[in-house]
């Protein structure tokens, strides 16, 4: 099965948002509500590029403290699944090109819920080394916090 959650490698996080799965949909997809919940506060980001589609380049820029806009991922989408699944990595960039520095590949997916909407974001890692050093930057903190950021955006 494509995207098998495997432990060793794999870090996941899942949230019910309490809003229809068009709206976390379009927060995911429409860079000005993406800038609004992609990077944990008080961090800003900007996306540079989002071309929604398989190969398409997918970067994003951050401020911190209110300074200069810095690189924060440059990655390519593997799949674009209308209101059901993103898949992209940064072990490649866009139009398929190699990446300097993989680290992740992410599945985003989006399931109606009796109470709004199903998120989860499913994150792999090449090996269990990379999977224990991203844990140990925070990423359920940090995954945690910009899934509560959408939440927050989508469900007013």
């Amino acid at each position: 099965m494509i995207g098998q959650v495997n432990p060793e490698l794999d870090l996941t996080i899942s949230r019910i948002i309490k809003a229809p799965r068009s709206a976390v949909w379009n927060a995911w997809t429409v860079p000005a509500s993406f800038e609004k919940w992609w990077i944990p506060e008080p961090a800003r980001c900007r996306v540079a590029v989002m071309d929604l589609q398989p190969g398409g380049a997918f970067e994003t820029e951050m401020s911190e403290d209110g300074g200069a806009f810095q690189p924060h991922l440059s990655g390519c989408f593997l799949a674009v699944d209308d209101s059901s699944r993103i898949v992209f990595t940064n072990a490649l960039l866009g139009g398929w090109r190699p990446a300097p520095d993989p680290f992740i590949t992410a599945v985003i997916t989006f399931t109606d819920h009796p109470e709004g909407t199903d998120y989860s974001a499913h994150v792999m890692h090449k090996d269990n080394a990379t999977r224990n050093m991203h844990a140990e930057m925070g990423f359920y903190d940090g995954w945690g916090t910009v899934a509560a950021q959408l939440a927050k955006l989508v469900e007013g």
